[in-house]
């Protein structure tokens, strides 16, 4: 029987609970779990503080890989490594954060070789957000070598785009409210390091032109002010609010400067492109593996890592590895 993180409608409060397999949904193909990974939607999730869950009971957890248990579907058959990443799953279709699960075969993609479950849920969705992005700005015509800021940059998705940039040779900017994580971001391959008030005041209608890209991740204000800074005809790829979701913004930068706003989903990507990426993040360096700040934990600690990264006390990513209870 596994163990699963449950959330209850009459106690919002996560507890660890180990259910009867019959308990989990009845869907093609049964999953277990290696590793799952905590994103900022799950932290919303599991804290309560968005309104990200709708049902319940509810297992949350947007990601996991693992190795296929059963299978009802000819796509998947027993011993297949696998991820998944989208769909609904740890916000209207039980999720990640147990040592077993049930999902449709339309949402996995095979684990491509040399990546382990371990080292995909280093990139989860966060990773693979970011990858969407550089994908979206080279589509667009950005040039090796140009100057790119990204925005929460200590963050999953803000870090990975960081390396990514980096390892294909753009002149990387990275915006943090976190000082003292300059010198590891540094070593992530940021040129630059910004801090995050240069671009929170009252956004004007066009500033001075300082980026040919950017990838953000935090919407509202920050959008608002890295739309006034990019120079002509600049790329900027929009992939999260953090900050919120509103855009105070004008459109003096798109008609006066030709500058594209790109929106990057990840939850539903066809699979022959999510295939594709996944295949590009597991050919990028080990090294990049390697440097990326990280935590494990396991499930029982799951609701208190989740209210500091609400906090804003997380930096890097933060696995979750079921056998660690």
């Amino acid at each position: 029987m596994p163990r699963v993180l449950m959330l209850k409608d009459e106690d919002p409060r996560a507890r660890v609970e180990t259910v009867d397999d019959d308990r989990l949904p009845e869907r093609e193909v049964t999953i277990d779990i290696d590793h799952s990974d905590l994103n900022y939607k799950d932290a919303l999730a599991v804290t309560g503080k968005g309104r990200i869950v709708r049902d319940y009971p509810f297992v949350p957890g947007i990601d996991f890989a693992g190795t296929v248990r059963d299978s009802a579907s000819d796509a998947y058959a027993p011993g297949d490594r696998v991820i998944l990443t989208g769909w609904g799953v740890g916000e209207r279709y039980w999720g990640g954060f147990a040592e077993r699960m049930r999902v449709d075969a339309d949402w996995l993609v095979p684990c491509p070789e040399g990546l382990s479950s371990r080292e995909a849920m280093l990139f989860g969705t966060a990773g693979l957000s970011a990858m969407l992005c550089v994908e979206r700005l080279e589509e667009a015509g950005l040039a090796r070598g140009a100057s790119v800021l990204v925005t929460g940059a200590t963050g999953g998705v803000g870090s990975w785009a960081v390396q990514m940039l980096a390892h294909y040779g753009y002149e990387v900017h990275a915006v943090t409210g976190k000082p003292d994580q300059e010198r590891w971001l540094r070593s992530l391959g940021a040129a630059e390091v910004h801090d995050r008030t240069e671009f929170e005041g009252e956004p004007r209608l066009l500033d001075k032109a300082r980026w040919a890209g950017a990838i953000d991740t935090v919407g509202d204000t920050t959008l608002a002010n890295v739309l006034a800074q990019m120079e002509p005809h600049g790329r900027v790829a929009a992939v999260g609010l953090a900050g919120g979701s509103a855009l105070p913004a004008s459109v003096m930068p798109f008609i006066l400067r030709g500058v594209s706003l790109l929106g990057v989903e990840s939850a539903r990507v066809p699979l022959p492109r999510r295939r594709d990426v996944w295949q590009r993040i597991a050919e990028l360096p080990r090294a990049m593996r390697d440097n990326m700040h990280h935590e494990a934990i396991g499930l029982e600690m799951i609701a208190e890592r989740a209210e500091a990264m609400i906090n804003g006390d997380i930096h890097g990513r933060l696995l979750i590895d079921p056998s660690l209870d």
